[in-house]
C-alpha cells in the first residue's frame, strides 16, 4: 500500500512504522492516525511480523504533537470525536495490540507525540529527545489517553506537574521518571533498539502476546489481572511453544520457537 503520511519498512520479522511528515516534524493529522491505522491492522495479520518499532521521520522529532491547523475551529462535538476516533483507531489499539510495539523516540515527543510513544509497550530515546504535554498552554488537554498514560508511568505527582507546567522533560529525566526505558546517543537508536528487539524475538511471541494481555488488564476497571494471569498461566500448558521451551530447558539447550 502507497502511503503519504507515513512509511513501512519490514526486515527480518520486524516492520518499522515511521511517521513521515518531517516538515511539520511528523505532527498528527487525521489522515495520518487513519493510515497508521490501516499499516497496525495488516501487520496484525501479517504472521512473519513479529514486532513494530515506531518512529519519525528525521533526526529532529519523533512526533511533535498533533497538527494544530487541522482542529483549531473544532466545535466541542467534533473535539470529543477527534479524541475518541483517535483513541480508537491508533492509542487503544497501540496499547492493546498482541504483538510488541517498541516507540523508538528520536527527538521532540511532544502532546500526541508522547502520547503515541506512551500507548507502545515501552520506550527507548535518544539523548536529543525531548517529552512532554504542552496541552494546556493551548487551553486544552491531552485527549489521547495522556491524562491516563502518563499518571501509570511516572505516579500521578509528577504527571500533574508535567501537565500543569506543560513543561518538556529531556530524555535523561524521562530515564529518571521511568517514562522511557533506556537512552543512548541519536546514531546508536538503531543498534540499542535492535539489540532489544533480538532478546524478544528469541522468546516465546504467543507467551509475550499473553503476558501483554495480562498486564493491560490489570489497568483495566472491572477486571482482575490476577485471573487474567492465571487463566492465561494455564493455557500455555496447551502450546507447542511451552513443550519446546520446557524441554529445551531440560535438555540444556537453546529454544526454537515456531
Amino acid at each position: 500500500m502507497n502511503y503519504q503520511n507515513i512509511s513501512l519498512q519490514v526486515e527480518n520479522k520486524v516492520a518499522k512504522l515511521s511517521i513521515n511528515r518531517p516538515k511539520k516534524l511528523n505532527a498528527l493529522n487525521r489522515a495520518t492516525l487513519q493510515e497508521i491505522h490501516e499499516a497496525l491492522t495488516d501487520l496484525k495479520a501479517d504472521e512473519s511480523v513479529k514486532i513494530i518499532v515506531l518512529t519519525g521521520t528525521g533526526e529532529k522529532a519523533f512526533v511533535a504533537g498533533a497538527d494544530i491547523a487541522e482542529f483549531a475551529n473544532y466545535s466541542e462535538k467534533e473535539g470529543e470525536d477527534l479524541a475518541a476516533k483517535g483513541q480508537e483507531l491508533v492509542f487503544d489499539y497501540i496499547a492493546n495490540f498482541p504483538k510488541p510495539v517498541i516507540a523508538a523516540v528520536n527527538g521532540f515527543a511532544l502532546g500526541g507525540g508522547l502520547e503515541l510513544a506512551m500507548a507502545a509497550h515501552f520506550r527507548i530515546a535518544s539523548k536529543n529527545a525531548k517529552l512532554g504535554l504542552p496541552e494546556t498552554s493551548l487551553g486544552v488537554i491531552p485527549g489521547y489517553g495522556g491524562t491516563q498514560r502518563l499518571p501509570q508511568l511516572v505516579g500521578k505527582g509528577r504527571a500533574m506537574e508535567m501537565i500543569m507546567t506543560a513543561k518538556m522533560i529531556s530524555a535523561e529525566e524521562a530515564l529518571q521518571y521511568g517514562l522511557v526505558n533506556h537512552v543512548c546517543e541519536l546514531e546508536e537508536l538503531d543498534e540499542k533498539v535492535n539489540a532489544v528487539v533480538q532478546k524478544i524475538l528469541g522468546n516465546s511471541l504467543q507467551a509475550i502476546e499473553a503476558a501483554i494481555k495480562a498486564i493491560n488488564d490489570g489497568y483495566i476497571d472491572g477486571v482482575n489481572g490476577f485471573e487474567s494471569e492465571i487463566k492465561a498461566f494455564g493455557e500455555a500448558f496447551g502450546t507447542e511453544d511451552f513443550t519446546e521451551g520446557t524441554t529445551a530447558f531440560l535438555n540444556k539447550q537453546k529454544a526454537n520457537f515456531k
